[in-house]
């Protein structure tokens, strides 16, 4: 089916870059397979044109159906464009206005955008309505042969591409979301070449094909997170699994700190840049070849996608310096005490970037502050210096809780005593009136005793919030947690919590 695919009528073979900053720092030769350079700006257009363009003259008549708010969705539109075909994209209504433009823009009057639904699930079921009312054909992002075969030319041009060089293929590394790109690149390519290893990644809050070929079926996700919101799917196809199943050699997963990490990679070779899932592939790259000492090897990224808004470049840029860190320090309480500290480290060249604290008492402050440190090692040993002349030392570098708000909180511990607090994070799609209707839902007989929320300009919004709950009310609090239709994570207990700030 790959062979026959009708996808060049609109994709094209896109370039096969290196990418000599990467290649320099991982020492092995990387290269980029550059799918964010589709008229699209992503490789969705191949499985959707291919689908499309495998239809009956009747079903095209009829036109056709697809839910999403992303790269999907404007791959649909060009396809329905191109072809001829009449498609309604459905979307739900808080879907921003960049994407329902670029929809638009793609598929001129061949489509039509029904905005239905506060959630993604009510756009779905809109969606199929459509398809048993109106006779409509759905296009599927990934869960379809047609559609996994026109992502599977990706593989055949990455073989066709690194035939001549002289150099052994290793691994290609695979974004994965639904499995419709991965499943199909790992077909092509097992069957041809199966030496190259094709290496599958995903985010770690959204880890459905990791889970599944655990799991040795197709599993359901709770939830997943939103960050690399192009492959947050809570469950990953039929088909795309027993294709991955069957000739996917590994998966790696990768945190939002090293998926920022890599759109800066990512950045520094082709001034290009990526959105949070089009990068996992470098993310995960990055990470396979750290943790297993690799040296000399070839390795190609598919990098899947472009499509990613401004506003959300501030929460990339503060996540994605690996050479920052933070931490949390105690210090005498006295004057002079921060210079003897910011000169310690300077001693040992590293640059505090962020100071903040708040008097505790008469003997100790408390301090948060970050440093940037030319290297991981460099690092470990400024905060070893640390510990050695001061009092306790947290390094907070990998703590979600210090990084997202209390770095940010100013004071610290509540004035006075506070009865039965219990800290929570919660996550929710940032959209217009969202953190209203959070505060709204929140509305309880609980006392709020801590509330931090702050706009990153991404898609998720962030919020932590103190409760106050005797012990008597646990169990309903509990209810009342399970049905605000939130992720929520319980912080009580961290260490960063109940050292600074109960």
């Amino acid at each position: 089916m790959i062979l026959e695919s009708r996808a060049y009528d609109v994709a094209e073979q896109t370039l096969l870059q290196e990418a000599p900053a990467l290649s320099h720092a991982l020492q092995n030769r990387v290269l980029l397979k550059r799918e964010d350079l589709q008229p699209v700006f992503s490789f969705k257009i191949r499985g959707a044109y291919n689908k499309m363009a495998s239809l009956s003259d009747e079903e095209k008549a009829a036109g056709c159906v697809c839910c999403s708010a992303g790269n999907h969705a404007q791959g649909v539109a060009l396809s329905a464009r191109k072809l001829g075909v009449r498609a309604k994209i459905v979307m739900p209504l808080a879907t921003p206005d960049i994407k329902v433009n670029a929809v638009r823009h793609h598929g001129k009057e061949f489509v039509d955008i029904v905005l239905h639904g506060k959630t993604f699930d009510d756009a779905a079921a809109e969606a199929r309505r459509l398809v048993e009312e109106e006779k409509l054909t759905m296009i599927l992002p990934f869960d379809d042969p047609y559609v996994i075969a026109g992502q599977g030319t990706i593989g055949m041009e990455i073989l066709q591409q690194t035939s001549g060089s002289g150099e052994k293929l290793d691994a290609i590394f695979v974004a994965s979301g639904g499995g419709g790109m991965l499943a199909g690149i790992a077909a092509w390519v097992k069957q041809i070449r199966p030496s190259v290893k094709v290496i599958g990644v995903e985010a770690a809050d959204a880890a459905g094909m990791t889970a599944s070929l655990q799991a040795g079926k197709v599993v359901e996700l709770d939830h997943v997170g939103l960050f690399a919101d192009g492959a947050a799917v809570k469950k990953v196809g039929t088909e795309t699994f027993r294709v991955c199943a069957e000739y996917v050699d590994e998966m790696v997963t990768v945190s939002t700190d090293e998926i920022c990490a890599a759109i800066k990679a990512g950045f520094n070779d082709t001034r290009a840049i990526l959105e949070p899932a089009g990068v996992l592939s470098i993310a995960g790259m990055t990470q396979y070849v750290k943790t297993r000492g690799l040296s000399g090897c070839q390795f190609v990224a598919v990098t899947s996608g472009a499509n990613i808004d401004f506003a959300r470049l501030r929460f990339v840029s503060e996540r994605a310096d690996s050479h920052e860190r933070l931490l949390a320090v105690e210090i005498d309480e006295n004057p002079g005490a921060f210079l003897r500290l910011n000169r310690r480290l300077d001693a040992v060249g590293v640059r505090i970037t962020e100071f903040s604290y708040r008097y505790a008492n008469a003997q100790k402050a408390r301090v948060h502050l970050s440093f940037h440190s030319p290297s991981a090692d460099h690092a470990v040993a400024a905060i070893r210096e640390l510990q050695e002349e001061e009092s306790p030392v947290l390094d907070l570098s990998d703590n979600e809780l210090a990084k997202v708000h209390t770095r940010y909180l100013a004071g610290g511990r509540a004035r006075g005593d506070v009865q039965n607090e219990r800290l929570y994070r919660f996550e929710f799609p940032d959209r217009p009136r969202a953190l209203a209707t959070f505060l709204e839902a929140l509305q309880s007989s609980w006392n709020i005793s801590l509330f931090h929320y702050r706009n990153h300009g991404a898609d998720v919004g962030r919020v932590l919030v103190g409760f106050q709950v005797p012990e008597e009310d646990h169990e309903r609090f509990q209810t009342f947690l399970n049905q605000l239709a939130y992720v929520f994570h319980e912080e009580t207990d961290n260490q960063m919590y109940q050292e600074f700030m109960l």
